[in-house]
């Protein structure tokens, strides 16, 4: 038995090693690009020349990866190592994103922020689904569209995926879409917060971070107002806002999971006739989720006891500390996640779309807006009470 499992494993890596290596390549090739737009648009004026770029690098090695995938080819040599990459290493990078998220974040937006936050993910939900069934769409591809508009975008869709087994083309339907509605706000949404909050960053701040799909684009969409409106404020609040928004991933995973498989259960009753059980309840908590959950627990207690004692848990200097959690969960949303999106292009063939049709997009392109009149109304009437 030993002997066989030690073959294997060379084996194994022989197999998921050229896809591997391709992805971690269009993944730097992603934060060049992304480095390259910006140092563009410094040139531009665009920018201060002191700004980061606000274009994310995922995103650029997306856009690679679909361009390799549909304009070059891609050989079944590569296939099993890119698809090792959305599964294993994307689970490592949601699992040190949690040291990116302390749940005193949270507590910063105070009694009002976190029921707005609430108020935005919900009507992200609850339009997605109910346009799916009113336009009789695939359940599946509609959780996806649903956990990426209303918590975190593309790493909420990667994040429930793997839970409600979708396919391939499910999930880089759900991306596009998620993609192309997030960058849509990154660019329009900043003039919009300004017409309407001018006066007050903590409002502008709140309505990008409650809005905006992906973390990526709300820091872009912060960026770009603070160059064009001289308003620094807005992205620690719009910052502040869309960390403690992520946080739910801990709980909307799960909740979608069980929708998910409740309404698959009762449409094959239905059809079939036949009673089939839902899973058991901890199979819709992924152990990645838990995972994503400990390491915030852990940076959580962390900053708690270096409030308390003037040091991590009574040993870490502050300095140590912050480098500690800051490099980890750096390294795991820039380098991991960017293996794992990378993977997301160059699995993306555009001929899977043709049997999705264009209902999908027009799905969540109305559950972006909803979220972001849902968003702007509530920060309208309530934001004024929120202090950072």
């Amino acid at each position: 038995m030993e002997k066989t499992m030690t073959k294997n494993k060379p084996h194994f890596l022989l197999n998921i090693l050229p896809g591997l290596l391709l992805c971690i390549a269009v993944m730097l090739g992603g934060i060049y690009g992304a480095e390259l737009i910006g140092e563009g648009l410094k040139s531009a004026g665009l920018l201060s020349e002191s700004s980061q770029t606000p274009i994310s690098g995922i995103f650029v090695a997306i856009i690679l990866g679909i361009m390799i995938r549909n304009l070059i080819g891609l050989s079944d040599v590569f296939v099993k190592g890119i698809s090792f990459s959305m599964k294993y290493v994307l689970r490592a990078g949601i699992i040190l994103l949690g040291l990116r998220l302390s749940l005193m974040e949270a507590l910063k937006l105070g009694a009002f922020g976190v029921p707005l936050i609430i108020a935005c993910i919900s009507a992200g939900l609850f339009v997605t689904l109910f346009l799916a069934k009113k336009m009789n769409q695939s359940m599946r591809l509609a959780t996806l569209i649903a956990s990426g508009t209303s918590i975190c975008g593309v790493t909420a869709i990667m994040a429930t995926s793997p839970v409600i087994r979708a396919k391939e083309n499910e999930i880089s339907y759900a991306v596009a879409n998620i993609t192309l509605f997030g960058l849509t706000g990154m660019l329009v949404y900043p003039f919009l917060a300004n017409f309407l909050f001018a006066n007050d960053a903590v409002k502008a701040g709140l309505f990008l971070g409650t809005a905006i799909h992906d973390t990526a684009q709300v820091t872009g969409a912060a960026l770009i107002y603070d160059q064009l409106f001289q308003t620094h404020q807005v992205v620690e609040t719009a910052t502040v806002t869309k960390l403690t928004r992520n946080l739910f991933i801990i709980a909307i995973i799960p909740f979608l999971s069980y929708l998910f498989f409740s309404k698959s259960k009762a449409h094959a009753s239905q059809t079939e006739g036949k009673d089939h059980s839902l899973p058991k309840w901890y199979t819709f908590i992924p152990l990645f989720v838990i995972g994503f959950l400990i390491l915030s627990i852990l940076r959580t207690a962390g900053d708690a006891t270096l409030d308390s004692t003037g040091s991590a848990f009574g040993l870490v200097a502050p300095d140590s500390w912050s480098s500690l959690y800051t490099n980890l969960s750096s390294f795991g949303t820039t380098y991991l996640l960017g293996i794992a999106m990378a993977g997301v292009g160059l699995s993306t063939n555009f001929k899977m779309f043709k049997g999705l049709g264009l209902k999908p997009f027009y799905i969540g392109f109305v559950a972006a807006i909803a979220v972001g009149l849902v968003s702007g109304s509530l920060v309208w009437l309530f934001g004024g009470l929120v202090q950072l």
